[in-house]
């Protein structure tokens, strides 16, 4: 039921998401992107509404499942931890228990997202890398930090399309191409889950009226929204790296590794740039998680009362 459960949340969520992760991911790639309204403004002038979800598709057609190991790898892990430590799956879990569970989760899905990330980032800066090459204008022109293809590859863009970019990244830089990034993206989802879902059962205890054993749909709403704003705080500066690495493919490669991305990154633009996004990311979290939880807990009823 949590696999289920987990994957119809997943949907939801990033249906909700996705125009601000397409705003966020070029923040973190482009300085010339000095704000999210400039972004937005730049975006919709150069590719109109349809710039705003390009690579969707790929992480539609995947979420289901790595929203279903998600919630079902957590639920799995602490119904295991629970049983050994306690003698019962069904025990009150301690926020050990919860924090461990949500670590593992996060790292689990990071087999599986690692590719459809590094499409979907490849997808979502390659307009922006093609129109923006060195120019020799002078010192106006903003440093590209994912530099274009070269001058030959051609007008149209590189990547046709997920399944294209997948293919292509496959072929031209190997199996390692796809988990570009990976590295970043585990210190991302570990720690990032991990304050997820303990926070998530923290705000639930405390919005659960009394005398029930869970809160009502708004408490949901509240505990999932704030879960998603406290977990990409913690994500977001292995967020920025993790982008950078992953868009750091298109024609002559910038970064040699995440410690190199991320010294890199902070002396040419400072400690800030770590945070880059965070603003986003949290407006961007907090209706996403929302839907995401209130979608599963829904599920979860739903499937518990016919099974009855």
């Amino acid at each position: 039921m949590d696999f289920v459960a987990g994957a119809i949340g997943g949907i939801c969520g990033v249906a909700v998401g996705y125009p601000l992760d397409t705003v966020k991911v070029k923040i973190q790639t482009e300085p010339r992107n000095s704000s999210i309204w400039n972004c937005v403004w730049d975006t919709y002038r150069r590719e109109r509404v349809w710039g705003f979800y390009r690579g969707l598709s790929l992480p539609v057609c995947t979420v289901s499942l790595v929203s279903s190991v998600s919630f079902g790898t957590y639920h799995h892990c602490l119904a295991r931890i629970c049983r050994f430590r306690y003698g019962s799956p069904d025990a009150k879990p301690a926020k050990t228990d919860i924090t461990l569970s949500g670590f593992a989760s996060g790292l689990v899905r990071v087999f599986l997202t690692s590719p459809t990330e590094v499409a979907k980032v490849r997808l979502q800066t390659q307009t922006q890398t093609q129109q923006r090459r060195p120019s020799a204008s002078g010192p106006s022109a903003a440093p590209l930090l994912c530099p274009a293809p070269p001058a030959g590859s051609g007008p149209g863009p590189k990547y046709r399309g997920p399944l294209h970019c997948l293919a292509t990244v496959a072929r031209e830089e190997g199996l390692r191409g796809l988990y570009k990034g990976s590295s970043a993206l585990l210190f991302r989802d570990g720690h990032s889950f991990a304050t997820y879902f303990l926070s998530y059962t923290i705000l639930c205890e405390q919005l659960t009226p009394a005398g029930r054993s869970q809160p009502d749909v708004l408490g949901v709403l509240v505990a999932g929204g704030c879960a998603g704003v406290l977990a990409w705080a913690v994500a977001t500066p292995m967020d920025v790296i993790k982008s950078r690495l992953q868009a750091d493919g298109q024609g002559q490669r910038r970064y040699r590794g995440l410690l190199h991305c991320v010294v890199t990154s902070v002396r040419e633009e400072g400690p800030r740039v770590l945070f880059k996004g965070l603003t986003l990311n949290c407006c961007r979290a907090f209706p996403v998680n929302m839907v995401v939880f209130v979608a599963y807990e829904a599920v979860l009823r739903l499937m518990r009362g016919l099974s009855a």
